[in-house]
């Protein structure tokens, strides 16, 4: 996926929105000048890399703590262009404990966004190999073999309409949930990722390309019947460009399935900054479904389908949120006892028992709290199925 990096935020002033308006404007600051040390450390790595001693990559925490800062009603900051509405002020929502990455609410449409968009660098220590688990599984067994079974029956849902040998693409595969039963179901399986780690161990059956975005792979125009971005779209820097690749390669009439968390549901307005679908700092933006039908929009679709309910993710959804409100476990403690290569990460066995006690406890309730928000299209998750016009 290709990132951008945005200029750091600062706050509004009435030049800054008229200058927004008008368009961008060079501006100079003075620079203030250090005193220079007496040693100079980037001199220092310099001599140890020359001598074959390499610089050692920053811890990243996959699940760091989040501040809610909204009731603080901060000043807006200029941000760049919105994808979604081209929207240029954004107001402070959420800060990430000891990390300079913020997010920032887009003021015309309500789209969240990490601010400044993180560097190629950054964005790889985001997704370390533990983050993909062993190849072909994400999850110790009896959890994976649930989010395989639900992901089936997606699959079969979304596709009901296709005849067999249809060419769909899933975009952001990883390990393969979807492709194995796209393959089952006779069609022509296609893959996209951006690493050759975050696919090991798909089905072999599925035709696999590794690029850093979908619009660096070079797929023929009109060339797939249906296109799935199942959770992607908010991991990428370039959400509208994407989309556009996806309207070029698809063919007309043809079909595109976008789910991403529901930024305006009752479960984000109810957790706040302990909502598990945060997923700080990975997802890059958060989109609320008024803003997620405007993009479709810009990029050509027609939205012929919107969904509020998946067993996959808004259960848990309510229950891992529910945790992280509580401070009683770190955050996201209970998906991280779930993962297959990280099941313990310091929490105690006493914990972890807990833990397991409030997941079986919790989830018919949560079960429940999802049909309900679903019922008045509030789900913590939403699928759109967009026609391409």
């Amino acid at each position: 996926m290709t990132t951008t990096t945005a200029k750091s935020s600062r706050h509004v002033t009435a030049e800054d929105r008229l200058s927004a308006l008008q368009g961008p404007a060079a501006s100079s600051a003075p620079v203030h000048q250090a005193r220079p040390a007496e040693i100079d450390a980037e001199t220092v790595i310099h001599e140890l890399t020359r001598l074959g001693v390499s610089r050692p990559e920053p811890l990243i925490d996959l699940n760091p703590e989040i501040i809610d800062v909204r009731g603080e009603r901060r000043a807006p900051v200029v941000i760049s262009e919105c994808p979604v509405c081209d929207g240029r002020f954004g107001l402070p929502t959420f800060e990430i404990r000891g990390s300079r990455h913020t997010v920032l609410t887009c003021e015309e449409c309500g789209l969240g966004r990490l601010d400044p968009l993180p560097t190629v660098q950054e964005l790889k220590a985001f997704y370390p190999p533990q983050y993909y688990g062993s190849p072909g599984a994400k999850f110790e067994p009896l959890t994976e073999a649930v989010v395989r079974g639900v992901g089936a029956i997606h699959v079969r849902a979304l596709t009901r309409s296709l005849p067999r040998g249809a060419r769909v693409l899933d975009v952001g595969c990883g390990r393969g949930v979807l492709l194995n039963t796209l393959a089952d179901r006779g069609f022509e399986t296609h893959g996209m990722d951006v690493s050759d780690a975050a696919v090991e161990g798909a089905d072999p059956r599925a035709r696999i390309q590794v690029a850093p975005c979908l619009t660096q792979v070079g797929y023929p125009a009109n060339h797939f019947d249906q296109v799935i971005l199942w959770h992607v779209l908010e991991h990428l820097s370039n959400p509208r460009e994407v989309l556009r690749e996806v309207h070029r390669i698809v063919k007309p009439g043809g079909r595109v399935i976008v789910a991403v968390p529901n930024f305006s549901s009752l479960q984000a307005r109810w957790a706040g900054a302990g909502w598990f679908h945060l997923d700080l700092p990975r997802h890059l933006f958060h989109f609320p479904v008024a803003g997620i039908r405007q993009l479709l929009d810009r990029t050509m679709f027609d939205v012929v389908r919107e969904q509020h309910f998946s067993l996959r993710q808004d259960p848990f959804g309510w229950v891992q949120s529910a945790l992280n409100r509580s401070g009683s476990s770190p955050r996201n403690a209970l998906y991280r006892l779930l993962h297959k290569d990280g099941v313990d990460n310091g929490v105690s066995p006493s914990t972890q028992r807990r833990l397991k006690a409030a997941y079986l406890a919790g989830m018919p309730l949560a079960g429940l709290l999802s049909l309900l928000t679903a019922s008045v299209r509030s789900g913590a998750t939403v699928c759109l199925v967009g026609q391409a016009n």
